[in-house]
């Protein structure tokens, strides 16, 4: 039995996963994010539960908001900020008494995409988040593909690109930095620059019931994200682009998003890279999760 979870900024999720993919065992709970031994305390509160509940021990994958640096051991870059400079997986660890796998939610999504998901069976495929904040992660035939410094398809933080005059310098984000595609084109960036505070649910229901205006903030939405997403083919030319995150529930991203890209990539189109729906909505990640671990490696 594999068991993943996905520790999002707001809920925290487990699976239970038998060897052929198919569910044993699911429940999520709030996170506790302003507080970090409380975090781990849930999490392994979370196993318990999940074993004692099927009779089984399973080995344990975890998705997180951020990456944990090879050489410290420490998480960096997590918009759940308590994580930041702490060793993670080894209090999981230790809390546990067991080996825990740690990787980017994102890395999770693009894992499990790649394996049963929408884009199942393609070799390059990118994954990305656009809810909370803007990840993004690589699988190779499967296969999560981090790189040396941990932070292997993290495109949220780079700028905008091609910048217009009136998104110059751009929303300071966490990182530091000002201008992160984070700060634009995740579900919290759209709801501060364009939405008008409505959720991204709201703004659709107003553009399907005719608002100009929420049509209006719709429209420049597809055209940031086409522009970020257009600096990914450029680079990597994945077979397929799988997106996840609250945004990805926007239907019209799927029809709209093709042919702006095909205008921008490098040298035109046709296009031949797919824009695709998750597959397992908000579990992808917690499936990845679960996928960091190969059958029978408890």
């Amino acid at each position: 039995m594999r068991l993943g979870v996905d520790l999002g900024g707001t809920k925290t999720e487990i699976v239970a996963l038998r060897p052929d993919g198919t569910e044993a065992y699911r429940t999520r709970v709030p996170t506790p994010r302003t507080d970090y031994r409380a975090i781990i305390t849930t999490i392994a509160g979370l196993v318990t539960q999940a074993e004692a509940a099927l009779g089984e021990r399973g080995s344990l994958g975890v998705g997180i908001p951020g990456t944990v640096d090879r050489i410290s051991g420490r998480v960096k870059n997590a918009n759940t900020q308590v994580l930041n400079g702490n060793p993670f997986d080894q209090d999981l660890t230790e809390a546990l008494g067991r080996p825990v796998r740690v990787t980017n939610d994102a890395n999770c999504l693009a894992a499990s995409e790649a394996s049963d998901g929408a884009a199942a069976g393609l070799d390059v495929v990118f994954a990305v988040i656009i809810g909370t904040g803007t990840g993004g992660g690589v699988a190779l035939k499967g296969q999560v593909w981090a790189g040396p410094n941990g932070i292997g398809g993290e495109w949220g933080h780079n700028p905008l690109p091609w910048a217009t005059p009136d998104e110059l310098p751009g929303t300071p984000c966490y990182c530091g930095k000002s201008g992160c595609l984070e700060t634009w084109i995740s579900g919290t960036g759209f709801e501060l620059t364009e939405g008008q505070g409505h959720s991204s649910k709201a703004v659709a229901a107003a553009a399907q019931a005719g608002e100009a205006w929420a049509e209006t903030a719709l429209l420049r939405y597809e055209d940031r994200l086409a522009r970020a997403l257009t600096t990914v083919i450029n680079l990597l030319d994945p077979d397929a682009i799988v997106l996840g995150g609250g945004m990805s529930n926007l239907d019209r991203l799927y029809t709209n998003l093709p042919p702006r890209l095909e205008a921008l990539i490098f040298g035109g189109g046709p296009l031949r890279t797919r824009v695709l729906k998750n597959k397992h909505g908000d579990s992808s990640g917690v499936r990845g999760a679960a996928w960091l671990w190969p059958v029978g490696a408890v």
